[in-house]
């Protein structure tokens, strides 16, 4: 669960990054990230479509996907998953790492102080420069296991 002083202040560094740079802070732009920093469960586009337009029934699609690519380029934001995989949203901005659930979708943060003494290795470096590392553990989460999920993702 995510405090709601985290929140406030996830928006509150949101709204200042906007005045800074001279960007428009609307209603909807705030609603939209208050909804993805307020959870833990990293939705997709249209989840927080449907949860924002709970508060805000006029909001459109196209508006949810306009300010997702916006707080994404500046940084309130990251983009989560796989490329193949329907984009999911993180407000955690704070140096973390993904678990993957490759049978229900589950995504969460975990903190690993190893994890991020990662170092690019040389022949990654040789092929150009890397300016984010990623981290993604993916596997069967505990409740999948539990209900006896054993095989693997269906086909």
């Amino acid at each position: 669960m995510i405090r709601p002083a985290q929140v406030s202040v996830r928006v509150a560094e949101f709204v200042d990054t906007c005045r800074r740079q001279g960007i428009k802070v609307t209603h909807q732009r705030i609603e939209i990230l208050r909804e993805l920093a307020c959870t833990d469960e990293h939705p997709d586009a249209e989840t927080v479509y449907e949860r924002v337009r709970e508060r805000l029934p006029v909001i459109s699609l196209d508006t949810v996907y306009r300010t997702l690519r916006l707080l994404e380029e500046r940084g309130a934001i990251a983009r989560v998953g796989s490329l193949g995989d329907r984009a999911r949203f993180d407000a955690n901005t704070d140096r973390h790492h993904h678990y993957v659930c490759s049978e229900c979708g589950l995504v969460r943060d975990f903190y690993s102080e190893e994890l991020d003494g990662f170092t690019v290795p040389p022949d990654v470096s040789e092929l150009g420069q890397v300016d984010a590392i990623h981290i993604e553990l993916r596997g069967r989460c505990r409740e999948c296991k539990a209900k006896g999920r054993e095989d693997g993702p269906a086909s």
